[in-house]
Order: structure tokens, then sequence, then C-alpha cells
């Protein structure tokens, strides 16, 4: 029967012929392999209404996207995006082992097909549903149980992942928004019977995040890309796409809460403390947090990784990385050596007083505080207290010196009027200090503000997000200026 389903796929292929009108495109494979293939799908009324294939290379890659073809053909988008590589196999009636990257290229350019309809264009291609959730899938065990919660609660889900970086220079099997992840977290999605769909956004993340990473490295700032991106990147484009899927609610597996004031409702930290990603999310606004959902709020890690054992997750014992996502397996040293402007040029090492010291290896590879990796031979530890680009300067000192008890910020954005902020964490992992906001300061934008601290800090670095808060309740937040 197997022998049978091959041959005719691929003797009498299933919509092999030009794109339709109207369709949307995608393409896998090409070199290494030689063999190619391209999908194009087109939606109506929910469903997929015309597919078709070309296919280049071998007879299996012929085959597979007629099966792809047969899948798919008249069934809703949220059926086409169930479908995988395991699924195209089996209509095909079985692969040999040579032969099953076939099936996988034909999936691939299926569910890119699947992408490029989802994000051209802004009219809803699925008619609302209070039931229905996108849970964002990185293929990491607290995305996965986020989304098992949350079709355990009887929710129409629907996992999505980002696809925000690839870099050759990168390990993306450590990356929650590589390509490599991105096919792990389908196949994990297609495992616990959710459609799958991904967010091509590397053009928009380049630009709005990596590029203001290296721009303000060249300022001799410290900034924070993750706070950026969860703010002007992945939760807008994510809402979007619930809105194009009728989803009439956003959940993630991050550690954090909403809670509601009287007001509206505000961020607040997860109930484990050692896992809380508030600060990360500190950019989000009342109408983004209206919308979303964190499940894993309310519970510690060990939860968490019971639940994915107990549903027989692969991902239950899933190491996290440590890296951000766009240097995973790589050093900041070399990942701003490789994508600057320029390579890092020496300079002076100098103190308070501008007495020469010794020689840095380009300033974009220091931070305030650092210690370690100076390469000064002094009498007592001497730590990075400023860092200078217009003069490629470091200046450093003793760690009494790095202690500073009122710090600027700006710019600023308060949810909430500013006498109400009564601790700040300026680093993410860092343990929030008593403060207290200098002056009035209303709900709202602002140029700049001044937050006196109710104790010394040491390590304040330029560029830092300063999350604001009220007791454990994320009030604001703004870039540390000075």
């Amino acid at each position: 029967m197997g022998r049978d389903s091959f041959s005719e796929h691929l003797t009498h292929p299933r919509g092999r012929g030009e794109v339709p009108a109207g369709a949307a495109v995608g393409t896998a494979g090409g070199p290494p392999c030689g063999d190619l293939v391209r999908l194009a799908v087109r939606a109506a009324a929910g469903r997929v209404d015309a597919v078709t294939f070309e296919a280049e290379g071998c007879g299996a890659a012929i085959a597979a996207a007629s099966a792809c073809v047969a899948l798919v053909e008249g069934r809703s988008l949220l059926d086409a995006a169930r479908v995988g590589a395991a699924d195209v196999e089996r209509e095909l009636g079985g692969l040999s082992a040579g032969k099953r990257h076939a099936a996988s290229l034909a999936a691939d350019a299926l569910h890119r097909s699947l992408t490029n309809l989802f994000q051209d264009g802004t009219e809803p291609l699925l008619e609302r549903s209070g039931r229905r959730t996108l849970v964002a899938m990185s293929g990491g065990v607290d995305s996965a149980v986020a989304a098992l919660l949350s079709r355990d609660a009887g929710g129409d889900v629907v996992a999505v992942t980002l696809e925000l970086w690839s870099d050759p220079g990168t390990d993306g099997t450590q990356s929650c928004c590589s390509p490599q992840a991105v096919a792990s977290a389908r196949a994990l999605a297609h495992s616990i019977g959710l459609p799958h769909l991904t967010l091509d956004l590397r053009d928009r993340f380049r630009r709005s995040v990596v590029e203001e990473f290296l721009q303000e490295h060249e300022r001799g700032r410290t900034p924070n890309p993750c706070v950026r991106c969860n703010g002007s990147v992945r939760f807008t484009e994510m809402l979007a796409l619930a809105s194009r899927l009728g989803a009439a609610k956003l959940v993630t597996g991050h550690y954090a809460r909403i809670v509601d004031d009287g007001v509206g409702p505000l961020l607040a930290c997860a109930a484990d403390p050692l896992k809380d990603q508030a600060y990360m999310l500190a950019a989000l606004d009342a109408d983004v947090l209206a919308r979303v959902g964190f499940p894993l709020g309310g519970l510690t890690k060990p939860e968490v990784r019971r639940i994915a054992r107990s549903a027989g997750l692969a991902v239950a014992e899933r190491k996290e990385s440590q890296d951000l996502c766009f240097m995973a397996g790589t050093s900041r040293t070399a990942f701003m050596t490789r994508h600057s402007r320029g390579p890092d040029e020496l300079g002076e090492i100098v103190d308070a007083n501008g007495r020469v010291l010794g020689r840095h290896r380009g300033h974009r590879q220091y931070t305030i505080g650092q210690r370690r990796g100076l390469g000064v031979a002094a009498s007592r530890p001497l730590y990075v207290l400023d860092k200078q680009p217009a003069r490629n300067r470091l200046v450093v000192g003793n760690w009494d010196d790095l202690a500073v008890s009122s710090v600027c910020l700006g710019p600023a954005r308060l949810h909430r009027a500013g006498e109400r902020v009564d601790r700040v964490r300026l680093r993410y992992r860092s343990e929030p200090v008593g403060c207290r906001v200098v002056g009035h300061a209303p709900a709202g934008e602002h140029a700049s503000l001044e937050l006196e601290l109710a104790e010394p800090v040491h390590g304040v670095a330029r560029g830092q997000v300063a999350c604001l808060l009220e007791d454990d309740r994320v009030l604001g937040h703004a870039t540390i200026a000075s």
C-alpha cells in the first residue's frame, strides 16, 4: 500500500501548477541538498481555498509536496497548521531513511506559506472566538506547560513561535527564536495536538533590537534588549496575529502575574522570586496586559517540571539558556566584532584623576561595575566606574566609588503617579531597593525623572532599565540616564 501511495503522488502529483491569485507562498530546501519545494496557499472563509506546489530535485520531494496538498486542500486553516512531516510521511505510506528529508521540506514549505498568509494584511482570517487562545511556544518546558494548562482549561489553543534571529555564528539549538527552535517548537506543539504557526520577525528584530543594542554600546551604555523586544516587538506582533486568528487572548510562559488595583491591570512579580520575569516585561502597557495571560505566575519551576513530566513531555528536563537569544553559543565580544561597524580600538584605562593605568581592548567589551578582565595591577581591586566613548577611555576606581544614592532616569513611563513608587529594580536579578521619585510625577510619559535611593547602590549602569515598583507591582519603567 505504501509503495502504491508514493507512486500515485509521484506519477500523478496533486496540485502541481502555478501560484493561485492572492495566495501566500512558502519555499524550503535548495543548496546543499539540491531539493526545493514551493507551496502556495490561498484562504477563504477560514479554510484552504486553493493550494498548489512546485518541486525540483528527487522524486521524493515531488511526492511529498503532492501529499502535502492532499492533506490540506479544503481543510480549515488551523487543521492545515497541524500538519507536520510525520503526517506527510504517513500520507505517502512511509518513507525510507534517505527520503524522509523530503517530508520535512514539504512541511516546512507549507508552514512558511502559512506564516506569510497570517503575517500579510490586517483583516481577520478566522471568526472571533472567546475560547480561542494564542500561546507563545519557544520549544522549552515553560511555554509547553503554559500551552498544556491553556488546553486543559478548555481553550481552543493555537501555538506560535517567533523566528527572530538566524546567524551562522551562533548556536541555534540554544536559542528560543532560531530556525532550529521553530522546528522544535512545531514538533512539540503537534505532539500535544496543537496547530502551530510561525511569525518571521527577523528584519524587524534586527532593526529595532539588535541595531539599537549595538548603537547603545557604541555610546558607552549598557542596554537591555529583552525589555525593548518585549515592549516593542514580541507582544505587539503576537497580539496582531491573535486578532487575525480571532483569538481572545495571548498566553506566554513568562513567570509574572497580572493584578488590578482598581484603576486597571498592572504587571506584578511572580510567586517564585528565583524565576520572576516582571523586570523583562516592564515595558508592557495596560492595553497589552488586558489581552495577555501568564499561567505560570503562581507556580515554581519545580512545579512546572512536574506538570511536564506527568504529561510525558520530552522537554521536561530541558536546560534553560542563559544567553541573549541572538548571542546563543557565542560571546558578547565575538558577536560585537562580527556585527559592529568597525573593530574594537585599544584605549586608555585611567583613574578618576586621569592618570593612565593601562590599556583596554575596546570600551564596548566592558560595563559599569566590571572587575574581571581589566588587566591592571593594583593594590586593591579596581572596577569600571565610567565609560567615555568619545575619548575611548575607561575610568576605574575602588568599590566605594561605584556607590550612588540617586539616579537620573529618562525617558520614563509611569502607569500610576510617581508618589506611589516605593522600590526600584536597577538590573535584572538585582534585589529591589527602596526609593522615592523626586517631585510631582503624574502617570504618563516623562523626559526625565530623578530617584532618591534609600541606600547606596553599586554599579548602576547607563542604558539599563529601571523597573519602578509599588511593593510587587510594576508602576512603570525607565532608562537609566546617569
